[in-house]
């Protein structure tokens, strides 16, 4: 038993650098066995088409350790092995790839048709965005325009503001020039009046003296 457990551990070592696909050959079943001989313990049967794992193959007695697919290992004639599946489950995988082609074009159609339909709502949506996009661009042109008037009439406030501040001032000097000349006026005719009053004061006092004189000569001519 020792014999044949220690090439089997061995062999089981190797099996993930050596492993490779086969196939059980296209009969009806095929027998697993538990050694490299006739002799050796049938461990399963095997259907045709049944995917194993080949671990290593022996040249001498014409057998293989193969991997089952949920992984128990055994050996199976070289022979009954295949690179590749049977030729029924070839012809099966065939008529469904045959099938699945039959189906395609109407599957196509309706997966075309419904591309249509979703490039359809696409452009109906990139035109709304465009919309959208043209009705937001004028948005911004009124909103530059609007701040760019706020902006010159802004300007034009401070520049008014300036302007009434020097008319303000230049009122102001009117004004005070206007209240000069008036005490100026004042003054003048003030003074012209008071003229008038020391002359006609004056004339007063000359006027007696002149008469007096007047009659004074009249009275020696006599």
């Amino acid at each position: 038993m020792k014999k044949y457990l220690i090439p089997l551990v061995l062999l089981s070592a190797v099996a993930n650098l050596q492993a490779e696909t086969r196939y059980v050959t296209d009969q009806f079943k095929v027998t697993l066995r538990s050694g490299e001989s006739a002799t050796h313990k049938i461990t399963r049967m095997l259907p045709s088409g049944y995917q194993v794992e080949l671990i290593s193959s022996n040249a001498e007695n014409g057998y293989s350790l193969v991997k089952t697919q949920d992984g128990a290992t055994g050996y199976i004639l070289t022979r009954q092995l295949m690179p590749v599946p049977s030729a029924r489950d070839r012809l099966v995988a065939a008529e469904k790839k045959l099938d699945e082609l039959q189906e395609a074009p109407g599957k196509l159609s309706a997966k075309l048709s419904k591309l249509q339909d979703e490039y359809k709502e696409l452009s109906g949506q990139h035109n709304k965005l465009q919309r959208e996009k043209q009705t937001l661009d004028n948005e911004l042109q009124a909103i530059k325009r609007t701040a760019a008037n706020a902006v010159r009439i802004a300007d034009e406030r401070n520049d008014l503001r300036k302007q009434v501040a020097s008319l303000t001032r230049e009122v102001e000097d009117l004004k005070q020039t206007n209240r000069e000349l008036g005490n100026d006026s004042a003054q003048r005719w003030f003074l012209i009046g008071g003229g008038v009053v020391v002359g006609g004061i004056i004339l007063g006092l000359i006027l007696p003296s002149l008469r007096v004189r007047k009659r004074k000569s009249s009275w020696g001519s006599l």
